[in-house]
């Protein structure tokens, strides 16, 4: 299929459900490549990981009584998510092991009352790998304003977000109320997950979060430029997958998580500075005597250079 013929569709009223569809791709796309760079900057993948898992009872939940999936499984979230930051604060057993046990235990919930529904195996597949027909209009306007609502939040606490994310000692320091801002984080994060899981899936809708970030943070040493390119990415890759899903018919989840792993590996590889093709130049004419390395005394970049960086730039 062309793009103009893709276009056609888009405005074809036979097709209403296709521009829906796209509005929702790009929209979980900016929410989740925005938040998504807050997750990997504080290393949170597994978190992310487990919010994915924690929101499937609540959408079951919803699908079984008929109510709002964004409703229902922000409601599902947020809960898992509160639990996660208060059973933190006992530091007899560690943060990744309550993380586990809650979100698996939140998907089994999930998988047991979606059981009870009628059309259960239909209903499963659509929670897990998405669907481009599933988006109904209440969901699309409430993921809308969700969204504007989680960006309103980066915009007023970005500052405070960057400093617990660098340094938390720091920041109690400082004065910041790190626990409710963790708070916040688990919770925008949740959000962002909820919006993104109609049409990528539950199993999947990890790569939204995350994928796009890491693609950003190869491209870029500024958190602020790094916050611009994450949604673009994101953004971009939807729209490719969706027209790719529709046109070679593939399932339109699997197909978006495909084209952003490529965009990641182009990334990865051919980056001005931190692809793989760049360092090894790098080193070879430090190794050849004709240059010197990036850093002091021509040693590569460290984890530290780029906190240096990040705290520069939330300063600015």
């Amino acid at each position: 299929m062309s793009i103009p013929e893709f276009i056609t569709d888009l405005f074809n009223p036979d097709l209403a459900f296709l521009p829906k569809a796209l509005l929702i791709a790009v929209m979980s796309s900016v929410v989740c490549g925005v938040v998504g760079c807050y997750v990997v900057l504080r290393g949170m993948a597994f978190i992310g990981h487990a919010v994915a898992h924690a929101v499937f009872p609540g959408l079951a939940v919803a699908f079984v009584l008929q109510g709002s999936l964004v409703l229902g499984g922000v409601v599902a979230g947020v809960v898992t998510a509160l639990l996660m930051v208060v059973f933190a604060q006992n530091r007899r057993i560690k943060e990744d092991s309550i993380i586990g046990v809650l979100h698996v235990a939140a998907f089994a919930i999930g998988i047991v009352v979606i059981s009870q529904a009628p059309g259960y195996a239909g209903s499963l597949q659509q929670f897990l790998f998405g669907s481009l027909t599933g988006v109904p209009d209440e969901d699309l306007y409430l993921a809308g304003l969700t969204g504007v609502g989680v960006l309103g939040v980066v915009f007023l606490l970005h500052k405070e977000f960057v400093a617990v994310s660098l340094d938390r000692e720091m920041a109690r320091a400082m004065g910041l109320r790190v626990f409710g801002l963790d708070v916040v984080l688990y919770v925008m994060v949740t959000v962002a997950i909820v919006i993104a899981v109609q049409t990528i899936g539950n199993i999947l809708v990890l790569a939204l979060l995350l994928t796009p970030a890491a693609t950003a943070r190869l491209l870029t040493d500024r958190l602020g430029v790094m916050m611009l390119l994450s949604p673009v990415l994101g953004g971009v890759s939807a729209i490719v997958g969706l027209y790719l899903s529709w046109s070679y018919d593939l399932p339109v989840g699997g197909t978006i998580v495909l084209v952003l792993t490529a965009v990641f590996l182009a990334a990865w590889v051919f980056a001005p500075r931190h692809g793989a093709l760049a360092r090894r130049y790098r080193r070879h004419r430090t190794l050849s005597g004709t240059g010197v390395g990036p850093a002091l005394g021509g040693q590569e970049d460290t984890p530290a250079d780029d906190v240096a960086t990040e705290s520069a730039s939330a300063r600015g």
